[in-house]
């Protein structure tokens, strides 16, 4: 067990000044810095198995590689993993009010690929998607959206609806978009799995510098509005 008495004796230093500079007590604890500090800003990453990093090391991800770059500009936020493999829109909206609780200062809402690809009902994507905005407004947090795109497979009507989800999400909020989180990646064989859907390395670097390329100018003062 490590000695406490450097602690107790750190503790009991104002009062001992007390007895010694008497008046001056109050100027000297004015200057006392404060050790604990106030924590670091939150960017909550939010979304499905693009965001845990699925196939890749845990620095290899996006939100991770986001945090580098983040350290590199000079900035101190903290960036939160909050993907989950396989989510949709639904869980996000079952998931969010607890993310909330660490107060992020911007929330990067990723989801709504994993409805896309199940086929689920435009409407209901859209639905979850408002909510989940909705309550990350109540909870003063900014919302950067970031947008999906889906195989033309799925054909040409459900695929433009999905895509219209989040450019009219975007115009109703007035929030930062990010059209095509997976744009310059998808469908390119050097920068993705055997899947041919989830990024490499390669591919989630360049995602992370997509991410940053629409979060920064939230950072700066006066950018966008909550």
């Amino acid at each position: 067990m490590k000695n406490p008495t450097p602690c107790f004796s750190f503790l009991l230093l104002p009062r001992l000044l007390a007895v010694v500079a008497g008046g001056a007590l109050f100027f000297f604890l004015a200057f006392i810095p404060d050790l604990k500090g106030d924590p670091p800003p939150v960017i909550l990453a939010f979304g499905d198995s693009l965001t845990a990093g699925f196939g890749v090391a845990e620095p290899e991800n996006y939100p991770s590689r986001l945090q580098v770059i983040l350290k590199q500009k000079g900035y101190p936020h903290r960036v939160v993993n909050a993907g989950v493999s396989g989510d949709t829109t639904a869980g996000g909206v079952r998931r969010i009010s607890w993310l909330l609780k660490q107060n992020p200062q911007i929330v990067i809402l990723a989801l709504g690929a994993n409805d896309g690809l199940r086929g689920l009902p435009i409407a209901e994507m859209h639905s979850n998607l408002k909510q989940i905005i909705e309550i990350c407004r109540q909870h003063q947090a900014q919302v950067l959206l970031a947008g999906m795109k889906i195989p033309p497979n799925y054909g040409e009507e459900y695929s433009q609806e999905f895509v219209d989800v989040y450019v009219k999400l975007a115009e109703e909020f007035k929030l930062g978009l990010l059209p095509f989180l997976l744009e310059g990646v998808a469908a390119k064989r050097e920068y993705t799995q055997a899947d041919g859907i989830h990024p490499l390395g390669p591919g989630y670097e360049i995602v992370a510098t997509s991410v940053w390329e629409s979060l920064e100018p939230m950072l700066a003062p006066g950018g966008s509005s909550r």
